[in-house]
């Protein structure tokens, strides 16, 4: 499988508090924002504060995932299957357009395989 790149998702119960803390106290760089969310240079990688994440309702939450950008989603997850790994969800495009896949790794962290497509925003030259 191609990497063509990655990033640490985070979804804190407070984004505010979360965003203040990598963008202030650590004093990371911002690489770029969204509606909802902030991404962070890390180094060679970046990490990602999602502003729709984790809630009160749910105690467990979703507290992050490594994101991982693939060419190609759908031939990742032939290869995955024919690998052994299961998939927990299959490939799918997501109201933001991006088409997602989710596998889990053996201690249960979520791991997000993304394909973007040509048209989305991600792709777009913003110079």
């Amino acid at each position: 499988m191609e990497i063509l790149s990655s990033r640490i998702i985070l979804r804190p119960r407070d984004y505010a508090t979360t965003l203040a803390f990598y963008r202030d106290s650590l004093g990371l760089a911002i690489c770029r924002e969204y509606p909802g969310g902030t991404v962070f240079f890390a180094g060679q990688s970046l990490i990602e504060v999602a502003g729709h994440g984790g809630s009160d309702a749910d105690p467990r939450g979703f507290a992050g995932a490594i994101w991982l950008q693939v060419r190609d989603v759908a031939a990742v997850a032939v290869e995955l299957a024919l690998n052994g790994v299961a998939i927990d969800r299959a490939p799918v495009t997501e109201p933001w357009g991006l088409v997602e896949m989710w596998v889990t790794d053996p201690d249960g962290v979520p791991i997000v395989l993304v394909e973007v497509p040509e048209e989305h925003p991600i792709r777009r030259d913003t110079r």
